[in-house]
């Protein structure tokens, strides 16, 4: 029989090909599968969340700006805020108010309430940009290993193809381009996973550095606030 002749276009399909591949390159193939899914779950999670949290900011922020005192807008987000700019500002205003209930903040005092407002707010913005990076580590993880597990599927099944050329002892193009195109496959799959990851990777990655620079800057602005309240009671 001619080689050719059982070579068809539905051999270069991909359901062919993944019925005709080894173990080796299906368990290749399931594994980029999981990490595409697992990384278009991060994808899709990270992508309403900055939207959500960059929304409540710009609203928080014009709440802020309206001229409204700070203790009214505070008392306005509720008692368990779930976003970190009302409860910086909530923080700050609480050590405001202690230090004032303690003996008055004039001379050191003045000083030491300010390092005490900076610390609580640098431990708020540390422990919010911990949580906008959740998940960047899988993205990373899925753009850098992806290729290279789909590469090691190419070879493999290279490997099988030299195997059976040898076995069958024919080296006709009909037979080796579906064994090679098969193989190639894994590489195709394994780039289709790391090139989204890669890309939400860097976007995400930047999105997190300006919402964490977002909270630095409105810490500034609340230290500021703060500092102003202590001249007029000077």
């Amino acid at each position: 029989m001619d080689p050719a002749a059982a070579v068809s276009p539905e051999s270069f399909s991909l359901v062919h090909q993944l019925l005709q591949a080894s173990w080796v390159v299906k368990l290749v193939l399931a594994g980029l599968a999981l990490a595409s899914l697992w990384s278009w779950t991060v994808i899709i999670d990270k992508t309403f969340r900055f939207t959500r949290l960059n929304r409540e900011a710009d609203r928080f922020e014009d709440a802020v700006s309206s001229g409204r005192s700070l203790e009214e807008v505070a008392a306005e987000a509720g008692e368990r805020p779930t976003h970190a700019l009302p409860r910086m500002l909530q923080q700050a205003l609480r050590e405001w108010r202690d230090a004032r209930a303690k003996g008055g903040v004039e001379g050191a005092q003045a000083a030491f309430l300010i390092q005490r407002i900076d610390r609580v707010l640098d431990t708020i913005i540390a422990r919010e940009s911990q949580k906008v990076e959740e998940g960047l580590g899988v993205l990373a993880i899925v753009a850098t290993a992806s290729p290279f597990i789909g590469l090691f599927g190419t070879v493999w099944g290279i490997m099988s193809a030299f195997q059976a050329i040898a076995i069958q002892k024919n080296t006709n193009l009909a037979v080796v381009a579906p064994a090679i195109a098969e193989a190639l496959f894994a590489t195709a799959i394994g780039l289709i996973a790391a090139i989204p990851a890669y890309i939400a990777f860097n976007a995400f990655s930047t999105k997190a550095g300006k919402f964490s620079a977002r909270l630095e800057g409105f810490a500034d602005d609340l230290s500021t606030a703060i500092q102003r309240r202590l001249a007029e009671k000077v």
